[in-house]
């Protein structure tokens, strides 16, 4: 009976039913043998194999109609036979070929099958001579259109398109795979349009070319060709094209063009740039857009990396395509470039994407004979800045001024004929002059980004040993419209002839070299008269330098030799410190209930990357998901040797390394520690509740030493002077109803005289009696903000802290 079945399936009066009722014939004593049943895979073997070739094809063809016949079950129990029947035997006819493309055609069901059906197929079909490969050319061309319409695996189906790709090529050059290009997605549109509507030998053979990259940076070779296929073709115009839409067009959606992979299940929208099936020619597209482009093009890489690497919400990253637009960033011969990949290391936190970012770096900086550290700052843009760091444009009867006012500030102002400024723009430029408006906004934007990269760029120099000759340091530093502002209000060090280094806010004379000067390389004395004279003139430092913590090491470090557990055992709430990890530059892994979650370990380079500081700390609590709190641990210390890394002793560690590192752990854990948690004591009996009360107002840290120092240097200057003091590790101040002792390192407040606890959150943020400050720091200014309003308590009308302040007050 199965035997009959299949010999009535076998006539489809398409030209091809000899061919497989033939097969069906040689197999009919096989069916005689088992009693009319299906046969299986071992018994095709051992009754067809091994006979002459037409025996073995005939073997294969059957093979195939069991396959599509019996669905999933014929798969799974003739595949293996089907497979090496092919790879074994040779003869093949173009009809028997045809049969078999046809069976891959016809195939229904699981779509996983078909790659394995067609690459049997595909693999006698490369067997015939070129005129058999004409007469199933058309049956070629529809197993083409199938395949490319398959939702395959695309580990499956990337062997199975270059088969296709090679064969069809070979019977007509001009014939692209519609496999090849997607067939809906607007990005590729530019060279789709043109294969349909003028197909050329040249052009087909560049977008092969586009296709066959699938390297993160393609060789020489391939570069060399492509430029010379991209002119053969005159296909430059259309890769820019493309390379426009994949960094500034719509998205595709996935309730119009399906999820980007096979292996995403429904039910969730997202955005996403290019199908996974797709990923190779659109980084040749990107490759060939960068080696054949033209002004435009870096801006569209630098958009299309930071679209692609550091997406939105509901947009799906793209590392390959991210790492391809970087890669073709650091090939480009030309300075906006080299702006446009620092600028997106500020971008760009992902630490597979940083490497290939500091590696682009590294090889743009080797090409032109200087050091990663030498380009970066000399490739800062200006953004069209004079060297005042201010930018005019003439808008009717209007001047318009973009200006860095300091380390920290960029506006944008108007200015009418009469000189009245004003910072929202007259409706004269609005009406007359919008594109120039828009653009004088980007620029201001521009700007504010490369200001607040310059401002962490130069503070992260205060762990190196950066000595620059002056000249050098001039150019870059001092003259520079943007860094500039921010060196202004630095103290450097001069080196004169004689080799005597000198500190000062500005040169004189004519130095020899420069570097930044770092408290821990002066005397108490000098760093003492460094803030005075800091804050007798009022300077607001663009970070903290002459008010810096500085971290010593301690006899307890020396005799653990390999680590420090000076900010071991605090408890932090742990978003807020794996937030703060990502806005220091430090790399972590996030803290969970999975595979390498349960301990955290955070990683900051210092030392020009020559060190990096581990920081490791564990959850402290058994959430479903991520912790809400974590326990911190030790430091280590790591020296970098070749590509990689080795501990080092916390001894070898040089001071400024040392110091840094340990001023950006103090800060994790004073920003983030439960006792810097003002509603922490309104929670009543806790686990966690002898750790607050002791940490809450314990002993001072560096940083709160730091926020003492300025304390003492600031205070005098306020109105609320005489009703202040400091003492030991708080700021107490007098009011009119009780005294109050204001912790330097938590800000949380005692009253006395019994030391009750005084909550006020509302005072967070500061107020309009906070005097000027030396650098910015939060803490401080709530601190003060604080004195401010508990100075003039009888005239607080909050309820919540009156009656605080009210209860037990004599």
């Amino acid at each position: 009976m199965v035997y009959d079945t299949l010999v009535a399936e076998a006539r489809k009066n398409d030209g091809l039913d000899d061919v497989r009722l033939a097969a069906l014939d040689r197999a009919r004593p096989l069916f005689e043998h088992i009693g009319g049943r299906l046969p299986t895979g071992t018994e095709i073997r051992l009754n067809l194999e091994g006979r002459p070739d037409g025996d073995g094809r005939a073997a294969a063809v059957f093979c195939l109609m069991l396959i599509v016949g019996f669905g999933d079950y014929g798969y799974w129990e003739y595949r293996g036979t089907l497979l090496r029947l092919v790879s074994k035997t040779d003869g093949w006819t173009p009809d028997e070929v045809a049969v078999m493309l046809q069976c891959a055609i016809d195939l229904r069901g699981s779509e996983d099958r078909l790659a394995d059906v067609l690459e049997a197929a595909l693999a006698a079909a490369q067997r015939l001579d070129a005129g058999g490969l004409r007469e199933v050319g058309p049956r070629l061309r529809r197993a083409d259109r199938r395949f490319a319409r398959a939702d395959v695996p695309i580990g499956l189906r990337a062997p199975v398109d270059r088969r296709l790709r090679s064969l069809l090529a070979s019977m007509d050059e001009t014939y692209i795979s519609h496999g090849l290009l997607p067939v809906r997605e607007p990005w590729v549109a530019a060279l789709r349009d043109r294969l349909g509507t003028a197909p050329t030998l040249e052009l087909a053979r560049f977008v092969r070319h586009l296709a066959g990259l699938s390297a993160p940076r393609p060789s020489q070779k391939w570069r060399r060709e492509c430029l010379s296929l991209a002119d053969a073709a005159s296909g430059r115009d259309a890769v820019a094209e493309c390379l426009r839409a994949l960094a500034e067009d719509e998205l595709l959606d996935t309730g119009e063009h399906g999820p980007h992979a096979d292996w995403v299940s429904g039910g969730h929208d997202y955005r996403y740039l290019v199908h996974q099936n797709h990923g190779d020619v659109a980084r040749g597209i990107v490759w060939a857009a960068a080696l054949t482009g033209g002004a435009e093009t870096t801006s569209r890489l630098s958009a299309l990396a930071l679209r692609a690497g550091a997406p939105g919400r509901d947009l799906y990253e793209d590392l390959k395509l991210a790492g391809a637009a970087i890669n073709a960033l650091g090939a480009i011969e030309d300075p906006d470039a080299l702006a446009a990949l620092w600028g997106l290391r500020a971008k760009i936190k992902n630490r597979a994407l940083r490497k290939q970012l500091d590696t682009a770096l590294q090889a743009a900086a080797e090409r032109q004979g200087i050091t990663r550290a030498q380009l970066i700052e000399r490739t800062v843009p200006a953004h069209g800045l004079r060297p005042g760091g201010a930018l005019e444009r003439t808008l009717g009867e209007h001047t318009a001024r973009v200006a860095v006012e300091d380390a920290a500030t960029v506006r944008l102002t108007f200015a009418d004929a009469g000189g009245r400024a004003s910072r929202t723009a007259p409706a004269a430029v609005k009406d007359g002059f919008p594109d120039e408006l828009k653009g004088l906004k980007t620029v201001a934007k521009e700007v504010r980004g490369t200001l607040s990269s310059e401002r962490a760029r130069v503070e992260g120099m205060m762990s190196e040993d950066r000595v620059w000759p002056y000249r050098e340091w001039c150019e870059h530093y001092r003259d520079h419209p943007i860094t500039g502002v921010v060196v202004r209000g630095l103290i450097w060090e001069f080196q004169d002839e004689d080799g005597v280094w000198r500190a000062s806010l500005e040169s004189t004379g004519d130095p020899v070299r420069v570097r930044l000067w770092h408290p821990i390389r002066a005397t108490p004395g000098e760093v003492r008269a460094w803030r005075e004279r800091v804050v007798d003139e009022q300077i607001r430092q663009p970070f903290k330098q002459a008010f810096r913590e500085i971290y010593l090491l301690t006899p307890a470090e020396e005799e653990t030799r390999t680590y420090s557990n000076r900010f071991a055992a605090h408890i932090v709430h742990y978003r807020r410190l794996y937030a703060l990890f990502k806005e220091r530059g430090w790399q972590a892994n996030f803290l969970g209930r999975y595979d390498g979650g349960y301990n955290g370990e955070a990683r900051g380079e210092f030392g020009g990357g020559e060190w990096r500081a581990c920081f490791y700390h564990d959850p402290a609590d058994d959430a479903d998901w991520a912790p809400e709190h974590a326990a911190t641990d030790q430091v280590r210390f790591e020296r970098r040797q070749g590509r990689g890394w080795r501990e080092a002793l916390v001894a070898d560690v040089p001071p400024a390394v040392f110091s840094e590192a340990m001023r950006d752990v103090d800060l994790f854990v004073g920003v983030t520690s439960i006792a810097a948690d003002p509603d922490w004591a309104d929670r009543g009996e806790d686990r966690y509740a002898a750790y607050w009360r002791e940490a809450t107002f314990g002993a001072l840290t560096a940083t709160a030493e730091v926020r003492r120092a300025a304390l003492e240097r600031i205070l005098p200057r306020t109105k609320i002077a005489g009703r202040c003091s400091i003492d030991g590790r708080y700021l107490v101040v007098r009011g009119e109803l009780r005294t109050y002792k204001i912790h330097l390192g938590s800000s949380n407040i005692l009253m006395e005289p019994n030391d009750s606890y005084l909550c006020i959150v509302q005072a967070r943020g500061g107020g309009r009696g906070t005097p000027y400050l030396p650098f910015e720091d939060e803490r401080l200014s709530l601190i003060l903000s604080k004195a401010f309003l508990l100075a003039a308590d009888h005239k607080i009308t909050d309820e919540t802290i009156l009656g605080q302040i009210k209860r037990g007050a004599r």
